[in-house]
């Protein structure tokens, strides 16, 4: 007769599995002092059996790629010898594609709220907050523009002037359909909130934007930044997260605009814009929220949301350049599934 864990239980094994795999499979974005050891991909000698059958079939925004298929994906499987599957895409667009039952996760990771709250209360009543994500400019160092983008990026020119340098005829600035996704409304938002700040010309936003979601600049999540490595554009929209991930050169904003500090949400709410078949949108903090969907293999499904607050997977969020958040629940809590309330409890 098979023994049943109890959450505590099954969360003492998952977070002893998650180290051992961590640190057996090298798989942690690395450090300065880990970088020059050469990861080894033998499984450790102890691992458990799987914690339940199933999988963890992962839709997430699509600036987490790098991080859920390099990192928390494999040691997740590593750890538990329960499979991994990723879908990365804008966050807006699956919770759209979950609503029409065209995607069926049992995880959803988005940036904000707002898409969680597309597939509430049908498919979930809960998320888990983790950790923010600000937003910068990247830069493309071999762009016409680099000398003047380099020089506001080590402070020997004021950030204003990246707005005005934006404005610019024949500045190709690369951003995602705000329509769709959480970065490309955050990015629209943080325009219009420096136009505020820096007293921009009114028409400043519409110079820098173009149409918000017809504009020949816009390109999905996940190909924005290979389109920028690859020299397409000068500059383009990003979390702090992928400039650090990708090694791009860019632009940190101030905190009053980047969406990336919970404690400014007052400062971003003055930012307001209006996106064709959307409605108007205000500011928020950009906010990694996880949650579970449906029903299918539910216990793996809460296994892989309780993984992401191991010790080893929260210190490659921060390796990883998100800002670490106490993990806070929201919404019904009778709802969490209990190995992702002691996880919350543990930590």
């Amino acid at each position: 007769m098979r023994c049943r864990r109890t959450p505590t239980a099954r969360l003492a094994s998952l977070a002893l599995a998650a180290t051992a795999a961590l640190a057996g499979l090298g798989l942690a974005l690395p450090s300065t002092a880990s970088a020059a050891r050469p990861p080894r991909r033998a499984l450790p000698a102890a691992l458990p059996a799987a914690l339940a059958a199933g999988s963890a079939d992962v839709a997430y925004a699509g600036s987490l790629l790098k991080l859920n298929e390099d990192v928390i994906g494999p040691a997740f499987t590593s750890a538990t010898g329960i499979p991994y599957q990723g879908h990365g895409a804008g966050a807006l667009g699956l919770a759209q594609q979950i609503r029409a039952g065209e995607l069926t996760p049992n995880v959803f990771e988005s940036v904000g709220a707002g898409p969680v709250a597309l597939v509430e209360p049908t498919f979930t009543r809960w998320y888990l907050s983790l950790a923010a994500s600000p937003i910068v400019v990247a830069y493309n160092p071999r762009s016409r523009f680099a000398p003047e983008l380099s020089a506001i990026a080590h402070h020997k020119k004021p950030v204003k002037d990246l707005f005005v340098l934006m404005e610019h005829h024949g500045f190709l600035l690369g951003r995602t359909n705000p329509a769709t996704d959480p970065q490309g409304q955050a990015f629209a938002l943080m325009v219009h909130l420096a136009a505020l700040q820096y007293h921009l010309r009114s028409n400043a936003p519409q110079r820098i934007l173009g149409p918000l979601t017809t504009s020949s600049e816009i390109y999905a999540e996940t190909a924005l930044e290979p389109r920028l490595q690859a020299g397409q554009l000068d500059a383009a929209s990003a979390f702090l997260s992928q400039a650090v991930q990708l090694h791009l050169p860019y632009i940190a904003l101030p905190a009053t605009i980047d969406f990336g500090y919970p404690r400014y949400a007052a400062t971003y709410a003055k930012a307001t814009v209006d996106i064709p078949q959307v409605g108007t949108v205000h500011g928020v903090p950009l906010v990694i929220d996880v949650t579970t969907i449906g029903a299918t293999d539910p216990q793996a499904a809460a296994d892989f949301v309780a993984f992401q607050l191991n010790p080893g997977i929260r210190a490659a969020f921060a390796n990883g350049g998100y800002t670490l958040l106490k993990p806070t629940l929201h919404g019904d809590l009778a709802a969490v599934p209990p190995a992702v309330r002691a996880a919350v409890a543990g930590g």
